[in-house]
This record gives C-alpha cells, structure tokens and sequence, in this order.
C-alpha cells in the first residue's frame, strides 16, 4: 500500500508518545494524511443544521490497511471522484456526536477499546469527544498535536513547491498592489485588492493585515494611505493547503533618511539570523544571531524579532523557543533543524515618526543552509500615488 505520507515515521512517532491509534479530526490534517483530500461541500464552514462538520481518520499504529474513515452523507460523490487510500470508509453522517460514536464503533471493532487514543483535543467537539468515551470507557486519550506536526514539519518536495509558488504570488501581489495604489486610498480597500489579485491567481485568501503610518493599528479600516505616508503589508494565501504568509513595506513618495534607517536595522536583523539557517542548526541559535544584531541597532528597543515554523498552518513544527510574542513549548530551541524545514522570520519596529516597519520572510532549511521563497520586493517598494 502506498501512502501519500512517511508512515514509518508516524508509526515511530506513535510508538515514542505510546500511542495505539490516532485519531485525526481538523481538516488541515485529514488533508495531508489523504494526500490532498478536502471536501468541497465544506471547504470554508462547518456548520450545518444542528451540528457540524466532522470528519475523523483513524490509524492504528502499524496498520494502515485496518485504517478507517467516517466523513459526511455526501462525501460518497466525491470519493468516487477522488479516492484515496484509506481501505474502511463510511460516509453516513450529518452530525459530530454521531461521529465519534462511530469512530468509537471502528476502534472497538480494531481490538484497542482499551488503547491509548490520540485525538486532537484543541479542535474536537466536545459532544464527539463525549461519545468517544461513552464507547471507549476504558480507553486513555491523549492530544495528537504534537504527533501530527512532527510528522508535517519535515516537507516533501512537492509540498515546497506549492509553498513557493504561494510565496512568489503573494508577493507579485503586493508589489503590484503597493505601486498602482492611488494617494488616499483606505487600507481597507487596498486589503480587498489585495483579496481579489491573490484570488485571481489561484491562491485562497485568508488574510491581509495592513497599517498605514504612523499608526500601528493593521486591521483593514477607513485609514488612508497618503503622500509620503508608508504602507505595511503583511498577507497570507494557501494553495492547496499550503501557507504563503509575508510581510513587505512601501511609501507613497521617495522614503525619508529615518525610514531607510528603520527598514535598515529590520533587514539586518533578518539577514543575520538567516545567515545562521541550516541543517543541523538549533532554534537558539537562530535567536541568538537575531538578538545580537538587534542589540546593535539605534531603535533596539522598538524592535520585536520572531521565527516560527510554517507549512500548513502558521506557527507550526519546528518551534523555535519557549519566549517567543505567541506563547507554546520550544521543542526546538535545542533540538536540531532538519534538510526541508521551512521557517517563517519576521521582525517588526514600531516608531512613533514613521509607524510600522516589518519584514516577514519564508525560509527553507537546506543541507548547507537555506532557500528563500517570495524573496524580492524586500526595500522599500515606491507608490506612484
């Protein structure tokens, strides 16, 4: 049987956290341990009627030919479409509760009734979660997040290519968008271009933070950007799954010496930690080269470094501290980086002349160092206004 995933590594993974099954339940996972899978019914939301959406995929350590899948009464029209390999699919339900009784069913049915489940606790409903145990009594649960990107966070070639392509779209939008903007446009319709241009080339939009100076405020709103004023674009698109996620600056009119300066230090402090990337690298020591040159920097004090990994979802394997603005274990601050890890690096300044100066940029781990996706555009672009 071939699998679109490392299932060895899976099933070590397994074995390391004394896991018998692993249930996943998120749509992001499903995806990638079907190889691609999502169903298009459900694409952007859950809800439907009373209840939700819940697809679970079991797989019992080991066995993936005993692998089951419990998805919703219309998925049969799709599967017939796009099948995948999973050997044991029921497509009979409208309702997560009803889920997870039969997710309960199938693992009982496996002999593990008594087994360590792993299940995504951060995202499965509690109603599921109940019946799981109803008819899993004896069963011990424990959350599946750290199996399920560990597995992830080293990516195929494949996967990297569809990170860079979203990078490079990403950031021709930008470009585009930060040039042919006229003076006095608000930043909530420079956002909804943003939208449109990355939708147009194939990218599904998810967000675009923008800030205008001298405000640190980047929610989209009725600010305008004007004459001599810079802009802060920070966007992200998945293609198929895949995250582009970056961050790059732009002035209506030629940059003033002070915002040379700024942008100046945040392009040192991503150079020098980027300098450090490579495989067999700890996360500490990323921070460490960052944190050095930012101690050398004129504004230090206005200025906030960040590298986390990315893939799938933001902030995912490999982590890189335990300090870090969003608070989760650095399972990598001493752990080594591995060939086809991919981080996003950002740092951000906050000056109250000019407002918000950030870079945001996509870096793969390579053997002897690292790769660049969506890397241009990373001086200050110019609006013609």
């Amino acid at each position: 049987m071939k699998l679109p995933f490392d299932h060895e590594k899976l099933n070590a993974l397994m074995e390391k956290s004394g896991v018998n099954l692993l249930l996943a339940s998120t749509k992001d996972n499903i995806r990638y341990l079907t190889g691609g899978y999502l169903f298009f019914f459900f694409a952007h939301k859950d809800a439907i009627g009373v209840s939700r959406y819940l697809p679970m995929l079991g797989y019992p350590k080991g066995g993936p030919e005993k692998a089951f899948y419990i998805g919703n009464a219309m998925e049969g029209w799709q599967h017939e479409v796009e099948p995948f390999w999973v050997p044991n699919i029921k497509t009979n339900q409208w309702h997560s509760e009803l889920t997870g009784k039969e997710a309960g069913i199938s693992i009982r049915g496996l002999g593990l009734e008594k087994g360590t489940i792993a299940v995504e606790k951060g995202f499965i409903p509690a109603d599921a979660y109940d019946s799981l145990r109803r008819e899993l009594p004896e069963a011990k649960f424990v959350d599946a997040l750290f199996i399920l990107e560990e597995l992830r966070a080293v990516k195929r070639p494949e996967e990297l290519a569809l990170l860079k392509q979203a990078s490079e779209h990403i950031i021709d939008t930008m470009t585009n968008v930060m040039k042919s903007t006229s003076a006095g446009t608000t930043t909530y319709d420079i956002a909804e271009r943003m939208r449109k241009e990355e939708t147009q080339l194939g990218l599904d939009f998810e967000y675009c933070l923008t800030c205008t100076g001298p405000s640190y405020n980047r929610a989209p709103s009725s600010a305008p950007w004007e004459k001599g004023n810079i802009l802060s674009l920070d966007s992200g698109g998945n293609l198929h799954g895949y995250l582009g996620d970056l961050c790059r600056m732009a002035v209506l009119g030629e940059p003033t010496q002070l915002m040379k300066d700024l942008l100046g230090e945040v392009q040192a402090i991503q150079g020098a930690a980027r300098s450090a990337v490579k495989s067999g690298i700890t996360g500490n020591k990323i921070y460490e080269k960052a944190l050095a040159e930012q101690a050398k920097c004129a504004h230090k004090t206005e200025i906030k470094f960040v590298a986390h990994g990315m893939g799938m979802i933001q902030h995912e394997a490999p982590r890189l501290t335990s300090n870090g603005s969003v608070p989760y274990p650095g399972s990598y601050e001493n752990r080594p980086l591995e060939t086809g890890m991919v981080l996003s690096i950002e740092t951000d300044l906050k000056n109250t002349e000019v407002g918000f100066v950030k870079l945001e940029d996509t870096v793969v781990v390579t053997e002897d160092g690292w790769d660049a996706y969506g890397d241009d555009a990373r001086d200050w672009v110019i609006g013609e206004g």
